[in-house]
Order: C-alpha cells, then sequence, then structure tokens
C-alpha cells in the first residue's frame, strides 16, 4: 500500500467462537479470563483444519461477520469443553499471527481491547504466536470496554452525514459505501 495509505481488516472469529461455544456447552457468555481453556489442551488436528480455512489465508482487504465461522464449531463438537475452548483460543490467536503477516513490519506490540483483553489464557497465546508483546489497551490511556461503542458512534454520524463508513481498502468494496440508513418511525 501506498506510503500512509489506510489499511484495515478483519484478523478472524475473534472471541466470537469461544463465547457461542462456551454458551451451548455450559450457558455461559465467556470464558471469563481464559480458565476453561487453561484447563484444556490444543487438538493440533482441528486447530490445522480451522486455519487452513481459505477465508482466513485471503489477502486483506476483507470483512468478516462471525456467522462466517460458526460451522467451525462442527469442527470441536467431538472435543471436552476444555479442549474446545484451548482449541477455539488457539485458533484467534493463529488468525491474528496470520494477518500480521501483512503488516509491512512486524508489529513491535499487540493492543487488545474488548473481552479478550480480559482473557489470560488468549493474550498469552496471542503474545506466543505473535511473538509481540501484548497489552490491553487501558495501557496507553484507552477504555477497552468503551472502543467498540465508540466505533458504532462514529460510524453513526458518518451515516448522518451521508459519509461512507467503508472503504475499498479496509473491506474489498469497489467503492467507499455508506453502510447504513436512518429509519424515522
Amino acid at each position: 500500500e501506498a506510503q500512509g495509505a489506510l489499511v484495515a481488516f478483519d484478523t478472524g472469529p475473534g472471541n466470537a467462537l469461544i463465547d457461542d461455544f462456551l454458551r451451548l456447552r455450559l450457558g455461559r457468555d465467556f470464558d471469563a479470563e481464559g480458565a476453561v481453556a487453561a484447563e484444556g489442551r490444543v487438538d493440533a488436528g482441528a486447530l490445522a483444519a480451522l486455519a487452513g480455512h481459505p477465508h482466513l489465508l485471503r489477502p486483506p482487504p476483507k470483512s468478516l461477520h462471525r456467522n462466517d465461522f460458526h460451522r467451525f464449531l462442527e469442527r470441536v463438537a467431538h472435543l471436552s469443553t476444555e479442549d474446545g475452548a484451548a482449541t477455539l483460543s488457539a485458533l484467534t490467536a493463529a488468525c491474528v499471527a496470520e494477518a500480521a503477516r501483512w503488516f509491512p513490519e512486524p508489529p513491535e506490540r499487540l493492543l487488545v481491547c474488548g473481552g479478550g483483553r480480559l482473557n489470560r489464557t488468549l493474550m498469552a497465546m496471542l503474545g506466543a504466536k505473535t511473538n509481540a508483546p501484548v497489552q490491553p489497551v487501558e495501557a496507553v490511556g484507552l477504555d477497552g470496554d468503551l472502543l467498540e461503542a465508540q466505533a458504532f458512534g462514529y460510524l453513526a454520524v458518518r451515516v448522518l452525514r451521508g459519509l461512507p463508513t467503508s472503504a475499498p481498502s479496509t473491506t474489498g468494496a469497489r467503492l467507499p459505501v455508506c453502510g447504513g440508513r436512518i429509519s424515522r418511525p
């Protein structure tokens, strides 16, 4: 990409698969501190099959939706809850490491927001796979619980002003488009 060009893309499922898996197995919304995954072992065969999915290996730009990965849960259905959580956590770390291959330079550090930053097992796996220090965004003065809400607020203002909410360099769309519309009662 040109120097200073905007580049952004989705790396993979993030916590979505881990959360969905634990919701199905234990009725929990997430793996608190990564405790369930910490008790499990990564299934190398399942991880290789999942990490080799063509969509994950495709070069950016690309945009993904959590539902793009629901079939992945079938690949870990035979595993214990702990092993499934560990394998899906390892998948998330592998996806981030794969995404880092597309960066112009290796990352000096990874800053994590959202629930993933509270998952010690995932944070350790991210560091091991990327060979970079991994920190919660609070390390640079940001609120990891508010970033997504702030991003959606920013996108909403752009929609209100008729401005694009996506760019070809971030989603692969042909043109910059406004990703929403206002519906009034």
